[in-house]
């Protein structure tokens, strides 16, 4: 259901009169006539929620940075898309820019701002580009800069690249950013609203969370609502990577299930093997088993399963996957991308690394579990923002889901998955060896013997589980045990 790819792949985006052609800039020449509290009240009506992860009601946000005392304010559009897996922001930008100017503008008018700010990662080159081209074409048509619609509202948007930094995509780190500051989070309150760039009230709202903002004032506040949950309204879109047939991007209802998504949309898994989980919510979110597919993805059930909604990101694990080994993995990441301001996340997930990496490498012990659960919690509560208090998630939704696996690690030092190099072996298949001698040739401490056409065999004290013989057997004949 698209709404708020609505245009993505239909127009040119780099044309501001293909969009012009599809309603564009008509809900901001409609707004402009009715009161700034009207226009509030619409978003509000809608039920439209952050789509960058907290899922804060947006039209509550616009009436409290509306309601702050001071005659400047600010608008900021977060861009900082830096979810491993994760584009929605990304293809919305390059695709359809213009709805994202057009629904900034639009909160703008709502809240009292007169300058904008889009913070936007320079690793997107082509979205920065075509945002310049759709902000000098709105500027020449009079949907940017002052009198907008012959009006007495002016409002501007400037850009500002950031550099990488995770932790920028935070409210209050992407504001120091944006000040020229080193990107770390302060603590709250004040909260943006009142207190935020520069120290005047402004509002922030996520690219997908803009883009929603024109469709919902041509198309009215019920007809929104209409769609998705009781709670949870609209569409929301998701980045669906890893073991599934079609990858890629799905907008659908809020509601609809993830087996709906995963089987339905995407076809199933890659190869037709087992679904194992699916981790949703980004580096941040919760690894979820099969018997929680049918769940409706909502902001209130995901987070019941330890998960969160997040921006959108979606990993599909088969059976193939190691779930202590893929929770390293993106504790890895968050771990690399804490700023360091605070020692739960400094240090907290540092220890909790280390512990999973004992883990993995055949060192754990079964106190080194209860260890990793208590420190999980500690981060998520104690940590000064969301990526510190959502970095174990990860972790304790494995936990919680596949403790057999962390058990097999740690009591029979086995990696079911043949994931974990050091609690694996190497065997070679009877019945698929062809006796060809290509592992002989590449195996780098002669491990492996045998005659021509006759069945090899691997040497375990030898092996040294590089893997280079599973790599170049051209039979897949190799696997790990």
């Amino acid at each position: 259901m698209r709404i708020v790819l609505r245009n993505c792949g239909s127009i040119d985006p780099e044309k501001i009169e293909e969009y012009i052609e599809n309603d564009g800039y008509s809900a901001l020449k409609s707004v402009l006539s009715t009161d700034p509290e009207e226009v509030i009240e619409e978003i509000k009506k809608s039920g439209l929620r952050g789509r960058g992860g907290a899922g804060f009601g947006t039209g509550m946000k616009w009436e409290f940075a509306r309601k702050a005392p001071g005659e400047k304010k600010h608008i900021i559009c977060n861009a900082d898309e830096g979810d491993p897996g994760a584009f929605m922001d990304r293809s919305v930008l390059e695709g359809d820019p213009h709805s994202v100017l057009e629904g900034m503008t639009i909160a703008a008018y709502a809240i009292g701002a007169n300058e904008g700010y889009i913070y936007v990662r320079a690793e997107y080159p082509l979205a920065v580009k075509r945002l310049n081209i759709a902000i000098n074409q709105a500027r020449k048509n009079g949907f940017l800069g002052k009198g907008i619609y012959n009006s007495s509202f002016d409002f501007d948007v400037h850009i500002k690249e950031g550099a990488g930094a995770f932790v920028c995509g935070e409210e209050t780190a992407l504001m120091a950013s944006i000040e020229g500051e080193r990107g770390m989070p302060r603590l709250r309150p004040p909260y943006p609203a009142t207190s935020g760039l520069w120290g005047k009230p402004t509002n922030i709202n996520n690219v997908e969370t803009l883009a929603n903002v024109p469709w919902i004032i041509r198309n009215g506040a019920k007809k929104y609502s209409s769609i998705g949950t009781e709670e949870s309204k609209g569409t929301k879109i998701f980045a669906v990577t890893g073991k599934v047939k079609n990858s890629g991007l799905v907008e659908v209802p809020m509601g609809m299930s993830l087996r709906e998504i995963i089987f339905g949309i995407c076809g199933g898994i890659k190869d037709d093997g087992k679904f194992k989980a699916v981790q949703i919510g980004g580096p941040s979110g919760g690894c979820l088993p099969e018997e929680l597919l049918d769940i409706p993805i909502a902001y209130e059930s995901i987070a019941k399963t330890g998960a969160i909604v997040g921006s959108g990101g979606m990993v599909v694990a088969d059976d193939r996957t190691c779930m202590v080994d893929l929770a390293k993995y993106f504790l890895s990441f968050t771990c690399a991308e804490s700023c360091g301001k605070c020692v739960p996340c400094r240090l907290g997930t540092k220890e909790m690394l280390g512990i999973l990496t004992r883990i993995t490498q055949g060192q754990g012990s079964e106190k080194d579990i209860e260890l990793l659960k208590t420190l999980a919690r500690d981060v998520s509560v104690a940590s000064l923002c969301a990526l510190g208090g959502t970095a174990p998630n990860p972790v304790l939704t494995t936990l919680e889901y596949f403790s057999d696996e962390y058990e097999q690690h740690v009591k029979e030092h086995r990696c079911v998955a043949g994931v974990c190099e050091d609690l694996t072996l190497i065997a070679i298949k009877e019945s698929v060896c062809q006796g060809c001698g290509i592992c002989i040739k590449h195996c780098p401490v002669g491990a492996i013997t045998g005659e021509k056409k006759q069945l090899h065999i691997i040497d375990i004290e030898k092996c040294v589980k590089c893997g280079v013989c599973i790599t170049n057997c051209p039979f897949d004949a190799i696997y790990r045990v």
